[in-house]
């Protein structure tokens, strides 16, 4: 299994995934701009760690060692001075980076302290930045598009994203991952922040192209609500349209969408039909009424479609 996207969202798949399987790796976005990454991205010129961090954290067993470490690596100091927000997997990350010289290797050595049950990758071997175009911004031209920059405002614009691109425009991916792709039986796309961790994997040329021709049957996981900024107004078929313009050559086998979201099926399965795949509907939100995935019903209905 290959889990993409970046943030909640791919902790959401992961906590699952890990559940089901033992070979799971996770290709996530390096594009963030905010908080303690952005900070460390900004002062030592290394790849944003904390979408990593989380991903790594995800990976965790649900044993007394796994719990402590996620915890451990989720942990941010709070204080007056330089260290306040930042989290502590973020400066061991760094560190084993700076240590190694090779991000790929750090990342496998935090995953063998803290027993994770598979394997993270950056998408790509450098930074990235994000570039939306945006309509809404200004209420007097409501149709006229800005060029928004920077992950962090993309997606808390008050505007409504229209398309996501990357700078540099054609980045290197990383070969690792590259390799991942091409080998896995499954790829997943999804949940999370639709234009700022699941799209910008197929802006980069090479792990784009393996995404589209790799034998691997690929599964989208659909978000449980809008986020406001980048997705507002979004219908469940809405994510899937936006995915193909951004990738037309893409085809999909397999859309899981909570049921308790979709109020139109028609609509919905009339995407799917168009990309080739069939529609899973499920219960996958928490009981707690907000719009979270319960990473045990996520893992039962990942396991059913894996049996099919």
């Amino acid at each position: 299994m290959v889990a993409l996207g970046g943030g909640h969202g791919l902790h959401a798949s992961l906590s699952a995934l890990r559940r089901v399987t033992t070979d799971v790796t996770a290709i996530v976005t390096v594009a963030d701009d905010g908080g303690s990454s952005g900070r460390l991205r900004r002062e030592l010129g290394v790849l944003p760690p904390g979408d990593l961090r989380m991903a790594l954290a995800a990976l965790c067993g649900d044993d007394e060692w796994g719990h402590t470490w996620s915890q451990v690596l989720q942990h941010r100091f709070r204080s007056e001075g330089e260290l306040h927000g930042h989290a502590v997997g973020n400066l061991l990350i760094v560190a084993l980076w700076e240590l190694l010289g090779d991000s790929v290797a750090g990342l496998d050595w935090v995953g063998q302290l803290l027993g994770a049950h598979g394997r993270v990758l950056p998408m790509s071997s450098v930074p990235l930045d994000i570039a939306a175009e945006v309509s809404g911004i200004d209420p007097e031209r409501p149709e006229a598009l800005t060029m928004v920059h920077g992950q962090v405002a993309c997606a808390s614009t008050n505007g409504k994203v229209r398309s996501v691109s990357l700078v540099p425009e054609a980045p290197p991916a990383s070969p690792q991952a590259v390799k991942a792709v091409r080998e896995a039986d499954w790829v997943v796309f999804g949940p999370g922040s639709w234009f700022t961790s699941v799209l910008p994997h197929l802006l980069v040329p090479d792990l784009a192209h393996a995404l589209v021709t790799t034998r691997a049957r690929r599964m989208v996981a659909l978000n449980l609500s809008p986020q406001q900024g980048e997705t507002d107004g979004f219908r469940p078929e809405t994510y899937l349209e936006v995915l193909h313009e951004h990738a037309p050559k893409l085809g999909v086998d397999v859309v899981l969408a909570d049921r308790g979201t979709v109020e139109e099926v028609e609509p919905l399965l009339e995407v799917v039909g168009q990309l080739g795949g069939r529609l899973e509907l499920e219960s996958l939100s928490r009981d707690d009424g907000t719009p979270r995935h319960d990473p045990d019903r996520l893992a039962a209905a990942f396991e059913r479609i894996l049996e099919d």
